[in-house]
């Protein structure tokens, strides 16, 4: 029997749409890839594969997961399966310069932004930078990395410094820093590549928030069910212009789920700064708003699994 999987690294984040696609009758199995073994002799089972991994699944203790999830998802292309979210999107999961490359393409502004490896280049880079910056990982999640900084001296002592925590694949990030008149971001979900809701996030607890899930960036874990409607408020009706232009990132570049982020400043001038391949959505706010995003996902699945091969 035909049926989707679920390729994914933490069993917390899947909880909601294990419940709507039980809901739907939707014939699902779950691959949790951390570690095993991928035989490339065999053929995949026939099927609807939905990638869900996330760019901190280090976090967990699953260092190698996204690897072992691009292997799996070329496996699964070169067979031609029908892959929702594949490599291509898994590429931009775990890379905010090749998100930036992305959005950039298609005439997105994104903030300015260094790549830089390696301690002394960083305190070297920051000296000739424009302050106030930021600093992130460039394999990030959870707000991994993320730290305000009003000058060159305060940065070199934190990157000189034991609390210096650098990105799991070696690429630290040196951004401009949006200020924006009030305080908040906005993200953008989409569904089967269209427009499903968008989400203002009160960031007014400071860098170690999620804007996505409003958990912590110590947490082990990152609920999407967290106590914390009140910093989110679900737009239904934004007539934004970065919304076409947003789809079409997500059409040349195979995604088909995911939220995107942007922050606009006093100027009035927006900036994205994050694609969210492994969207998850706040329970309380969408109980407020009357709005399922793990329902949409599933009777997406749902579809394409009626499509058949």
């Amino acid at each position: 029997m035909r049926q989707v999987y679920v390729i994914h690294e933490n069993n917390e984040w899947v909880e909601p749409l294990r419940a709507a696609l039980r809901e739907r009758d939707v014939p699902f199995e779950e691959w949790f890839l951390d570690t095993g073994v991928l035989d490339l002799s065999t053929a995949p089972p026939d099927g609807v594969f939905y990638n869900r991994m996330s760019a901190s699944s280090h976090t967990r203790g699953h260092r190698y997961a996204p690897e072992h999830a691009a292997a799996v998802l070329a496996w699964l292309e070169r067979h031609g399966r029908r892959v929702l979210n594949g490599g291509r999107a898994l590429q931009l999961e775990v890379s905010k310069v090749a998100q930036y490359a992305a959005l950039e393409a298609c005439g997105i502004r994104t903030p300015r932004t260094l790549a830089v490896v390696g301690r002394p280049a960083l305190v070297e880079a920051a000296g000739g930078f424009p302050p106030p910056f930021i600093t992130k990982h460039n394999r990030a999640g959870k707000g991994l990395g993320v730290r305000l900084f009003h000058d060159a001296p305060a940065l070199a002592r934190y990157v000189e410094g034991d609390e210096f925590e650098p990105s799991v694949d070696g690429i630290t990030l040196l951004q401009e820093y949006i200020e924006a008149p009030e305080p908040f971001i906005t993200r953008v979900e989409f569904v089967g590549g269209q427009f499903l809701y968008a989400v203002r996030v009160d960031t007014s607890q400071g860098f170690e928030l999620c804007p996505a899930e409003a958990c912590r960036v110590d947490d082990d874990s990152c609920p999407a069910g967290a106590n914390t409607g009140s910093l989110f408020r679900i737009l239904d009706d934004v007539d934004h212009p970065l919304v076409q232009p947003y789809e079409r990132v997500l059409a040349d570049n195979a995604i088909h789920i995911a939220g995107i982020e942007f922050i606009v400043d006093r100027k009035g001038v927006a900036y994205t700064y994050d694609i969210n391949t492994n969207t998850n959505y706040n329970a309380e706010a969408e109980q407020a708003a009357g709005r399922s995003g793990m329902g949409a996902i599933a009777d997406y699945l749902a579809r394409e699994l009626r499509m058949g091969p």
